[in-house]
């Protein structure tokens, strides 16, 4: 069965997917549902999950759904739960990031769903479908999304009379202006973790992956992924930003004491920036993520899903429990005021909670900004089937840049020949 999974190629994957489960569920549903209730298992780390599932089971006694709370996906828990679908006790849903969906599709480790999301189909936007599925089917249901935006010191740039940046060239002037202002002072850090960073060349139309026919494209060498790397360069190289380790508690100090400016990063970052810098509450706002020239794109950074998996007997019952837990008024309320998600349900960004006022961004409704902004995430990225070894090879590249022993470019070119050789070596067809 591994070195079956391991030559499946990116049009393959839907077709393996579905002959490895046809014996699946068939045979166990019947007995499952003749017993009573459906019983589903759901397996996740996110905060607030547990409340959505007890809101659930109040108001559905036909499907009880049980949550367990496992370790981060990237800390252990995609690791459980693969060995878990390997031994054939995986839970019947599991929380999986998007930039991981692929990798659980290449496993073979998910079930097909599209029949039971169909009617529900237009409550997501399809770049957010792209993220849970191959080929237009869909094997789990969206929960959130990560458009990103620009936080920044509004006191600090009111008194350098700096104007906010709506674009690439207008931030670049501004860096320059920050330094000058304060020579102590950077407008950002240098983005070096390779997720974030995804989420700038997801927004200057530099995939790093495609699919071309049964085949994989790999393309971190591309030009498109040279513009976005060599503007990173460009800044660094003029000493325009500082080079803290990212998610350090020195960025922090930075941040908390005006000595770093600024921060684009995703929806998230809103909570990241409050609960690491109590010290500049009221000081900060938001403002959309600067453009490049004649694009009107966004990136994302992050979001996840509620994956079904390969071995659950009831897929149909689960994916109306999963479907509930992301649109459901009480359910989205739930997991914005605990989790501080960005729904990525058309009904979940109605949610009235999205329009309340943030303190420690000095009043500011700073989640209508991303709710209008997750309508212009650049639409045709897709994640690779192997992206742990992809983004170890780019993080361990990009963590080089600040000591001057690699480049933006080297980075993604060791990104390019690591992954490539990756994916051949475990059988997938490159082209």
């Amino acid at each position: 069965m591994i070195k079956r999974r391991a030559r499946l190629t990116a049009a393959a994957i839907l077709a393996a997917t579905t002959i490895m489960l046809s014996g699946c569920s068939s045979s166990s549903s019947p007995t499952a549902e003749s017993k009573g209730p459906a019983d589903i298992t759901f397996w996740g780390w996110a905060a607030g999950y547990d409340k959505s599932v007890a809101l659930w089971n109040k108001t559905h006694p036909d499907i009880h759904v049980k949550y367990e709370a496992v370790t981060n996906g990237g800390a252990g828990g995609y690791d459980k739960m693969l060995t878990a679908a390997k031994a054939g006790n995986a839970p019947c849903l599991a929380q999986v990031g998007y930039e991981t969906f692929s990798s659980f599709l290449a496993a073979g480790v998910l079930q097909d769903v599209s029949t039971y999301v169909e009617k529900d189909r237009a409550e997501f936007p399809n770049w957010v479908w792209n993220n849970v599925g191959v080929d237009g089917k869909a094997y789990g249901v969206p929960v959130d999304t990560a458009p990103m935006a620009m936080f920044y010191r509004t006191d600090l740039f009111t008194k350098a009379h700096i104007a906010v940046p709506k674009t690439w060239d207008e931030f670049a002037a501004a860096a320059a202006a920050v330094k000058a202002a304060d020579p102590s002072s950077r407008i950002m850090n240098l983005p070096t973790d390779p997720y974030l960073y995804a989420g700038f060349a997801w927004q200057g139309g530099a995939p790093w992956f495609g699919v071309k026919g049964d085949s994989w494209s790999v393309s971190f060498d591309s030009p498109a992924n040279r513009k976005v790397g060599d503007y990173w360069q460009g800044l660094f190289d003029k000493g325009l930003l500082t080079s803290y380790p990212a998610f350090d508690a020195s960025l922090y100090s930075a941040w908390s004491k005006g000595t770093v400016w600024a921060e684009v990063g995703p929806v998230w970052s809103a909570s990241l920036i409050r609960d690491n810098a109590a010290g500049s509450t009221g000081k900060w706002g938001v403002a959309p993520m600067p453009r490049w020239a004649g694009s009107d794109a966004v990136g994302n950074s992050g979001g996840s899903a509620t994956a079904v998996m390969k071995d659950c007997a009831h897929p149909k019952e689960a994916t109306e429990f999963a479907m509930w837990m992301s649109t459901n008024n009480d359910s989205v309320s739930n997991l914005i005021a605990s989790a501080a998600i960005l729904p990525a349900s058309k009904s979940g960004l109605a949610n009235s909670a999205l329009d309340a006022p943030q303190a420690y961004y000095g009043g500011q409704r700073i989640y209508q900004l991303f709710r209008s902004e997750s309508a212009k995430v650049n639409d045709g990225w897709v994640w690779g089937p192997i992206m742990s070894t992809s983004a170890t090879s780019l993080g361990d590249g990009l963590g080089r840049i600040h000591t001057k022993k690699g480049t933006y470019q080297d980075a993604l070119d060791g990104a390019q020949k690591s992954t490539v050789t990756a994916l051949k070596s475990q059988g997938f067809s490159v082209s």
